[in-house]
């Protein structure tokens, strides 16, 4: 007889993993895996997880296995069309939400949504607030407007396909723009380690050094806020130097990095004046 413990005992997976992806497959709660330990699963549901387990082990992204990945305590829809979100791209949020603070029916520019979670979650914590978001591949597109539809009582988030913000009307000025662009260089390792095998390539890397994404960005963004707007760019961890550097060049002033929560330089950003 097969039950949650002789599974989760049993499963080459880490302990963590393994009752993720029980979990999704009976649909349980985790304090289910204690309470109904004992009980007997059917043949389908151990044949189910046995099926996840091998693709995990394969290296398949458990976001992408389940479906779905929290961010900002939110479960959000994930498909192999989307950037996975990350812990420290909340980040950004926190800034975006500091930033406009103060700021009555704000307007807020998401470059790169993805699954849309940066936007959605400054557009849940601010209903007033304006947010606009933008991706260049329609699928993600569709994945983050289901999103917003499941996630906000009403939903203030207006999605846009274009290329950063080509397509975005010019008369629009926003008080605050984010972005987490595609930052790894093409030769980076990593593009071929873990779950980045399995995630969108054009949302990893610019195929190039890793911060060409990142100069369009604070070349054009300037021309898309409004006086005093601020600019807020994720990055890798070796790049807050260079980051900082394009922004002072482009006229940016109180340009800064941020920490998270590992202690990395995350995020840089600044104010334009002029």
């Amino acid at each position: 007889m097969s039950t949650a413990g002789v599974l989760l005992q049993a499963s080459a997976l880490p302990p963590l993993e393994a009752r993720i992806l029980l979990m999704h497959v009976l649909g349980w709660q985790r304090t289910e895996l204690i309470t109904r330990d004992g009980e007997a699963l059917s043949a389908d549901s151990v044949a189910r997880f046995e099926a996840f387990s091998q693709r995990r082990l394969k290296g398949e992204p458990i976001a992408q296995l389940t479906g779905k990945r929290e961010f900002f305590g939110f479960d959000f829809e994930v498909t192999p069309d989307v950037l996975i979100p990350r812990p420290e791209t909340e980040l950004l949020v926190e800034l975006a939400l500091e930033l406009i603070a103060d700021v009555s029916n704000a307007r807020v520019l998401d470059l790169g949504t993805g699954t849309g979670a940066i936007a959605i979650s400054i557009a849940h914590s601010r209903p007033d607030a304006r947010v606009w978001a933008v991706d260049r591949s329609s699928a993600a597109l569709e994945v983050a407007r289901a999103n917003a539809a499941r996630l906000l009582d009403k939903n203030t988030v207006t999605f846009v396909e274009s290329n950063w913000t080509a397509k975005l009307d010019p008369s629009l000025l926003f008080e605050t723009i984010v972005s987490n662009p595609p930052y790894i260089a093409r030769d980076d390792p990593h593009l071929e380690q873990g779950d980045l095998r399995f995630e969108p390539r054009c949302a990893l890397t610019d195929d190039a050094d890793g911060l060409s994404a990142i100069r369009t960005i604070i070349e054009t963004a300037p021309f898309m806020l409004a006086k005093n707007g601020a600019l807020w760019i994720e990055h890798g961890y070796d790049q807050a130097d260079a980051v900082r550097r394009l922004l002072q060049v482009r006229g940016f002033t109180d340009f800064r990095s941020m920490h998270d929560l590992a202690g990395i330089e995350r995020c840089s950003g600044g104010l334009f004046t002029a």
